[in-house]
């Protein structure tokens, strides 16, 4: 593998087009190869269907369905290429109150006699039930091969690393050290995403993050979203299993250069506690996930899971480094929304709190001290960058931030990389590297929440024509409109735009999100949120206001619209540093009331009234105190363009 990821969101069913490669033949002196046209596989059924419907350019071949038959130079177009993004899911420093499940013990052994029967391991333990009332100690082959070596390299003094199961297990020992030894010991808090992954190297005597590291994760190449991953395994007779080798294979990567930046050993890593949505979770654990592609949606195990480094091959660990996955909620809300309820603590709130992890697969809690319930709602990937015209991942380049003149209709934004605005001075040279390839998903919700309020776009999500919205930047693209946010200085490189499909991709994808935080507070009986934190690294980028303009977020005085950062990360760190945190959160999770959204008939009605931005019949009372939004409508200029009233359809 050349680290190269194919961009994916259909799966692998070739209906997306974002794999295109382009296979060079010949000879490649550079490469020392030679490629002969028999070297791909011949065009198959669905690429001939794709490029009869759509077409495909030149040369070009779909990169889900060739297959390598022999050597062959490839070339993946930028487009095509799944970006290097930037992943910024920091760490919290919250102060944490450690009661870590690995603790180091210092033994003095009692040499062996030749007149006293008994193995070094009977009198190890009979130390340890002595000096630290340690009972039923256990201890691996793995390290009794080790053990006599030890005492006496260490002169019958002994240092364990031991593990306690907060379920009341019998303790265990992961590492051993001659003589004293006094750490520092590392554990890691690691929160796996469907888009990103991030690792969390902490120190186990205070609690302190020493180093993060983030990376993308190699599944996405199966497909973009969870679904097209369910599919995937559905439809290749190995695909679970490829997906979950491409992820620990990642793994293995991610913490090894986390240990390399701070030139510590794997070694002095003794835990591992993993935080994941319920399909990632199986995936991690080696579980077919096809069970969560459909009806009743199954999860094999809802508990937590207590195992073994060696079990899920994280080789860079010692085999018998213990791994800790926090407990799952239901079908499709998990362990990560554990973690973000253990992180926030909604059932310790006086106040009705809305929780709303933004991602493919938005999670959401809503509730107080006397009730809390949890669902999913299918967003879908717009908010990360796909299905946008422009769109991309969050890495260099990439515009981030977007602000519209209502007077003048003129745009300016920032980029991922740089500081500066657009219309400053020092821009262009600032961004020469990166240039400006795209929008991320903070970038697309920004200028849409803009355009609505600069009245280029209409309640309806309708973007205006020339003659509503009166500016050289709104531009006809077919049957619809569309606003340039980007011109490039480079007359080759194609303007990025705003178009209508856009704005439809990011209104289905904010109905799915406000539709099933209305479901929990229509369960609640509720019809009013005192606050809101938007959790995950995507949620810490979006502005309050704009998402509220849109429509993504019930109303609610934007002063108590906050953001938590990587929530799901930081509850990780909890339940790494302490036992009783674990313990907690697997008894809250089975008081949490979970709400499925596949099943609830008013989901479809909150979905249909959430597509206008913000909202077709919910008033937003506190978002009108300080945004006014232009009450226009462009249907009435586009019905009138199309002469008059619309054509009865034809039975």
């Amino acid at each position: 593998m050349l680290g190269v990821d194919l961009d994916s969101v259909c799966g692998g069913r070739g209906i997306c087009s974002r794999c295109q490669v382009l296979p060079s033949f010949g000879t490649f002196p550079k490469l020392g190869i030679s490629v002969a046209r028999d070297s791909i596989s011949a065009w198959n059924q669905v690429e001939e269907r794709f490029d009869r419907i759509r077409g495909l350019p030149s040369g070009r071949r779909l990169g889900c369905q060739a297959r390598i038959l022999d050597n062959l130079a490839v070339d993946v177009p930028p487009e095509s290429q799944v970006h290097r993004q930037v992943v910024r899911k920091s760490a919290d420093t919250r102060p944490v109150s450690m009661d870590p499940a690995v603790r180091l013990y210092y033994v003095e052994v009692e040499p062996p006699h030749m007149d006293q029967a008994g193995g070094d391991l009977e009198r190890l333990e009979q130390a340890l039930r002595a000096q630290w009332q340690l009972a039923d100690v256990r201890l691996g082959l793995a390290h009794l091969t080790r053990l006599q070596g030890v005492l006496r390299e260490g002169d019958w003094k002994i240092t364990l690393a031991i593990h306690r199961d907060h379920n009341r297990g019998s303790p265990r020992v992961v590492e051993l050290w001659p003589g004293f030894f006094g750490g520092p010991l590392y554990g890691l808090a690691i929160d796996v995403g469907s888009t990103t992954i991030a690792a969390h190297l902490c120190n186990l005597e205070d609690g302190s993050v020493t180093a993060s590291a983030g990376i993308m994760n190699p599944q996405i190449r199966f497909g973009e979203d969870l679904m097209s991953r369910v599919s995937y395994a559905m439809l290749n007779q190995t695909g679970a299993a490829d997906m979950t080798s491409a992820v620990r294979i990642a793994l293995c990567g991610l913490i090894q250069s986390l240990t390399a930046s701070i030139g510590a050993d794997e070694g002095h890593i003794v835990e591992a506690v993993f935080v994941c949505n319920p399909i990632i979770h199986h995936l991690l654990l080696g579980i077919d996930p096809v069970e969560l592609g459909q009806a009743p949606f199954t999860l094999a195990t809802d508990a937590s899971v207590q195992t073994l480094a060696r079990d899920l091959e994280l080789v860079v660990l010692g085999e018998g480094v213990p791994i800790h996955v926090l407990p799952c909620i239901a079908g499709h809300v998990g362990a990560d929304a554990a973690a973000v309820i253990l992180s926030e603590q909604p059932h310790e709130s006086p106040d009705r709190v809305l929780i709303v992890d933004v991602g493919t697969n938005a999670e959401i809690v809503f509730g107080d001290r006397q009730r809390v319930l949890a669902c999913s709602s299918p967003t879908g990937p717009a908010f990360e960058g796909a299905q946008i015209s422009a769109g991309q991942r969050a890495s260099p380049g990439a515009i981030e931030r977007v602000e519209v003149n209502p007077r003048t209709l003129e745009p300016r934004f920032k980029v991922v990389g740089c500081d500066l605005w657009s219309t400053e001075e020092g821009f262009a040279n600032a961004t020469i590297h990166s240039g400006v390839t795209g929008i991320c998903g903070s970038g697309i919700i920004e200028a849409v929440a803009e355009l609505r309020m600069a009245g280029v776009i209409d309640k309806s999500g309708l973007i205006g024509r020339r003659e509503d919205a009166p500016s050289a930047r709104v531009v006809a693209d077919g049957r619809t409109c569309s606003y340039v946010l980007h011109r490039p200085r480079n007359g080759g490189a194609a303007p990025i735009k705003i178009t209508q499909a856009d704005v439809r991709a990011i209104q289905l994808a904010k109905s799915a999100l406000y539709a099933g935080a209305k479901l929990l507070m229509d369960h609640l009986g509720s019809s009013r949120v005192d606050r809101i934190v938007l959790a995950g690294a995507f949620g810490a980028h979006i502005s309050p206001k704009h998402a509220m303009v849109l429509g993504m977020i019930p109303d609610c005085k934007l002063d108590n619209v906050s953001s938590s950062g990587n929530a799901a990360g930081t509850g990780a760190r909890l339940a790494l540093c302490n036992l009783k945190a674990r313990a907690a959160i697997e008894a809250t999770v089975h008081k949490i009331e979970k709400v499925e959204t596949a099943i609830e008939p008013r989901f479809q009605e909150h979905f249909v009234n959430a597509n206008a931005l913000p909202h077709a019949v919910d008033s937003f009372e506190h978002l009108s105190s300080v945004v006014d939004l232009p009450d226009v409508s462009h249907n009435i200029a586009y019905s009138r363009l199309r002469g008059g009233a619309r054509r009865r359809r034809r039975r």
